[in-house]
């Protein structure tokens, strides 16, 4: 019988992701250092990860969770940190215990079928990735139909809903009914950033949150929204716009996102 070298990459709620150099992470370690650490920094530095990289890692949690696992510490003696909510830590114990009744059941497979490591790499590529930056896990609040496309509604959680503009015949393939569980995708590129209130756009819409992160580069920049609610929205625009719209941690900013740029899909 052929041995089995199956390890830790159960699929789950948290998968490994990769880098260009080929390492890879553990979401869920990186959520249990920061617990410990109370500093993502620290829980950063421990893995080997750079401190965007990790807080991009959590940033893409807390968007696909009902509710925030990690969240931001302002005040006290040390000026702040990271630390996970009740609900973080509820989940990471959930986690916990179900990647190891998982391990063992892999483990028993290996034992009676003697090529069960091909079949498992095989369902792995099944797993969907992306290119999105921005992600989030929600659930159809409302669907409108129209003579070619539908408008759908969906509710990310913390008050906000995105909107997105498909065909008629991709809600049918999709199965889209009130209540169903669906992600939203969309290009931080599509995201059009403003500090303004008071005007009127073409963007169906409008998430509005305050900058907790703003990085430039050589021409274009990345700046993270954070949401009322806990969940954050990505956005690549140019370092003058950047400059133009004094965008820095601290300012309150919206995240416009055509409906048409709102990418919807569904767990087979």
């Amino acid at each position: 019988m052929v041995q089995s070298n199956v390890k830790k990459t159960i699929p789950g709620r948290f998968p490994q992701f990769k880098i260009a150099k080929g390492k890879r992470w553990d979401h869920l370690e990186l959520l249990e250092r920061i617990d410990a650490s109370g500093s993502i920094s620290s829980a950063a530095s421990a893995m080997g990860m750079s401190y965007k990289a990790a807080w991009e890692a959590v940033e893409a949690i807390n968007n696909l969770s009902e509710q925030p696992l990690v969240e931001r510490k302002t005040g006290g003696q040390k000026g702040g940190g990271t630390t996970l909510t009740v609900y973080g830590r509820r989940v990471v114990g959930a986690y916990r215990r179900l990647e190891q009744e998982r391990e063992h059941v892999l483990k028993t497979l290996s034992r009676i079928m003697d090529d069960f490591d091909e079949y498992y790499h095989l369902i792995r590529r099944f797993d969907m990735k992306t290119s999105a930056r921005n992600q989030f896990l929600g659930s159809v609040k409302s669907i409108k139909l129209g003579a070619i496309n539908a408008e759908v509604i969906v509710d990310i959680g913390g008050g906000d809903t995105l909107a997105a503009v498909i065909t008629n015949e991709s809600v049918e393939h999709l199965a889209l009914t009130d209540g169903v569980e669906v992600y939203a995708m969309v290009k931080a590129p599509w995201v059009i950033v403003t500090t303004s209130d008071g005007f009127k756009t073409s963007a169906r819409n409008e998430l509005h949150g305050t900058v907790v992160r703003c990085q430039e580069g050589a021409v274009n920049g990345e700046v993270i929204i954070e949401l009322a609610g806990g969940k954050s929205v990505a956005a690549v625009v140019t370092n003058d716009s950047i400059h133009s719209l004094g965008l820095a941690e601290g300012v309150k900013a919206c995240a416009l996102i055509k409906a048409s740029h709102v990418i919807l899909a569904v767990n087979a």
